[in-house]
């Protein structure tokens, strides 16, 4: 029988020290150093061994700190419906609200970014048009659960009170209510998701694994003459959540 790879081994055997409760929730582990010599290998096996086993919820790490045992983590259930844009307010803390979370969320706004090409092409315009650049990090009950980037022309909202999306007297309100506050009725959205693996900063903002499993959606909202009024980049981690989509059926 082949022999088991030396970081699934120590992975086994710390996940059997946290199932014994040896450690408890929040305890740091000792160093890779530490590790390594108890079990006879190197560094680099034992973060390959912790880096699996924060992909797998069972530890989490903290830069600067070390590697701590994780609390125990329920998948949180994100839903995409048109329900969730009907409500008014924040669609994502709707959603957190409909299952018992709080859900906020870390933003930056760049309001003069040159369009690279790709966004372009999804918004309909030129490259290198001005646009509204907002970098997200949502949180249900302050644990990372989403990351987007979202990209706004400065064509649409440039000199109005929504021009920002987390300004103003409608910031945090969601692209289909601020829209309206300008005239236009966002009518649908076109979602495209797809799996691959989180990037090194994703990975370390959303406290998984380096290349774990993330789905990746490009969405674009479109106002009801066909005109492409935002479009965003969403990253949603497959081990910490569970991504379900609610499509409506006219009679």
């Amino acid at each position: 029988m082949r022999e088991q790879p030396p970081h699934l081994r120590v992975a086994d055997a710390l996940r059997q020290r946290i199932a014994s409760q040896e450690w408890s929730p929040g305890d740091r582990l000792p160093s890779r150093s530490e590790l390594g010599q108890q079990y006879g290998v190197g560094d680099n096996v034992v973060r390959r061994a912790q880096e699996l086993l924060i992909s797998q919820g069972f530890l989490e790490g903290r830069a600067g700190s070390g590697t701590y045992v994780a609390e125990p983590r329920e998948r949180v259930r994100l839903v995409r419906s048109r329900a969730r844009e009907e409500r008014g307010g924040s669609p994502f803390q709707a959603d957190m609200a409909g299952i018992g979370k709080r859900g906020t969320w870390e933003s930056r706004s760049d309001a003069k970014v040159s369009a690279p090409a790709e966004i372009a092409a999804r918004l309909g315009i030129a490259e290198g048009d001005p646009c509204v650049r907002t970098v997200y990090e949502f949180l249900a009950d302050k644990k990372p659960v989403q990351l987007s980037t979202s990209w706004e022309p400065r064509s649409i909202t440039a000199g109005t009170i929504v021009v920002l999306p987390e300004g103003g007297p409608h910031a945090s309100t969601g692209v289909v209510h601020r829209m309206a506050q300008i005239g236009i009725t966002v009518s649908h959205a076109v979602e495209e998701p797809a799996p691959r693996h989180a990037t090194d900063e994703e990975a370390a903002l959303l406290g998984v694994q380096r290349g774990a499993l993330v789905t990746h959606i490009r969405r674009t909202y479109f106002s009801d003459d066909g005109r492409a009024v935002e479009t965003a980049d969403v990253v949603i981690p497959v081990a910490l959540c569970e991504l379900v989509y609610e499509v409506p059926i006219n009679p």
